[in-house]
């Protein structure tokens, strides 16, 4: 499949089968993660895969004040995890990079995914204090998204264009020309 296909085909999914994901597929999306590139290779991330209802009810527990529901149906829930400690920090102002390593992995990973025939649904509403507590993460580990991934309700499919803006709206070339 050609990468702009794949990209098409990735979507958020919403409703699961019951069949479990296979371990030698997880492991598939796991490497894609592990091998995503960060800043000064710093991989500042963990992985944390769930596949026991127990606990994945203890995540969910997380997202009540976001009222997600779609969780149910997902057999397994990876969450991705940063670590402040590791991460690159510019050095002009500080800035930590740690959520933008994640937010490579976490894509690379949906792509992944998808090569596989799963879906993948990023969720970064939750309560991270709530999240930390079910996982028992050290304190300078941040759970910063929840991937769930199965097997698609319904057929994945390129189907219809993405709801995206067009490419003259979001490029510029030497220089930002503001058009706002």
């Amino acid at each position: 499949m050609k990468f702009l296909d794949l990209v098409q085909k990735r979507k958020s999914v919403r409703q699961y089968k019951e069949q479990m994901v296979e371990d030698d597929a997880l492991r598939v999306i796991l490497e894609a993660g592990r091998l995503a590139p960060s800043a000064a290779n710093a991989q500042p991330w963990y992985f944390i895969v769930v596949k026991d209802a127990g606990q994945k009810e203890k995540i969910a527990e997380a997202y009540s004040p976001f009222n997600l529901t779609h969780y149910k149906s997902a057999p397994v829930f990876i969450v991705i995890c940063g670590d402040h400690q590791k991460s690159w920090h510019r050095s002009d102002d500080g800035k930590d990079h740690c959520d933008v390593d994640i937010a490579i992995a976490v894509d690379h990973m949906t792509l992944a995914a998808a090569d596989l025939g799963l879906g993948t649904c990023w969720v970064c509403g939750f309560d991270p204090k709530k999240l930390s507590e079910a996982l028992h993460l050290p304190q300078h580990v941040e759970p910063t998204a929840v991937l769930h991934v199965g097997y698609p309700a319904t057929e994945l499919t390129q189907g219809a264009p993405k709801n995206r803006r067009p490419l003259e709206e979001v490029v510029f070339w030497d220089g930002f020309q503001n058009n706002l």
